[in-house]
């Protein structure tokens, strides 16, 4: 059962969410929250697997509840997934940053929004190549303001073939297109991705995606 947390300050926005999410037999809501602090507080009462977080709620808002969950060591199993309004919400970057696992807009359709659930569940990042370089290539060059790049001791800890697969997630592949791509297999390129999530302190892909541009090793419009 995949568990799921709700955070926007519009309760006809939960409870859509709700009935979606709990007509589904594997994934159950075990709380709404109409802001940032009842987020945090229900995130560490229920630890939930998923946590569906709008960005603007009154006081603290969700990108500094996400940053709260995301360093928080007990919710090292919570992901969270940023709700906006606008594919090119102005902090959607931050909130990857911060340690969100992507972003989901409020139009979605509902067997989009379940597969996401069910795919940040598992592990991965909602994050598909279209989407990575219009987000990265609006905000990554804005200014180098409250980044926090690796330290280059963690990125020269990166063998080549690891950085070759961080440049591939930064590009939005899956695992099994790394493996297509570098003539590996899945399980062998699976076991690169977690090793470099390892040396750099990553929560997930998403994270690879930040870190691949803010070291340089990918350039926003390189893969246009």
């Amino acid at each position: 059962m995949i568990t799921v947390l709700l955070a926007d300050d519009q309760a006809l926005v939960r409870a859509g969410f709700r009935a979606l999410l709990g007509a589904e037999p594997d994934l159950t809501v075990v709380g709404e929250a109409s802001d940032g602090v009842e987020a945090v507080r229900l995130a560490r009462e229920h630890r939930p697997d998923v946590v569906l977080m709008d960005i603007r709620m009154p006081g603290v808002d969700g990108l500094e509840a996400t940053r709260r969950i995301a360093t928080e060591p007990a919710l090292a199993g919570t992901r969270v997934v940023i709700l906006t309004t606008f594919e090119l919400d102005e902090y959607v970057f931050e909130a990857l940053r911060t340690g969100a696992s992507g972003f989901l807009v409020k139009d979605t359709e509902p067997v989009e929004l379940l597969r996401a659930v069910r795919a940040v569940a598992a592990g991965d990042a909602l994050l598909s190549p279209s989407v990575t370089r219009r987000v990265i290539g609006e905000f990554a060059t804005a200014g180098a303001r409250g980044r926090s790049t690796p330290p280059p001791r963690e990125l020269e800890q990166l063998t080549e073939r690891e950085r070759e697969v961080m440049i591939l997630v930064a590009e939005g592949l899956s695992n099994d297109e790394i493996a297509g791509r570098l003539l590996i297999s899945p399980a062998t390129a699976k076991t690169h991705v977690s090793r470099t999530m390892i040396k750099l302190g990553a929560r997930d892909r998403a994270q690879l995606v930040v870190y691949a541009y803010e070291a340089g090793l990918i350039r926003p419009g390189w893969l246009t």
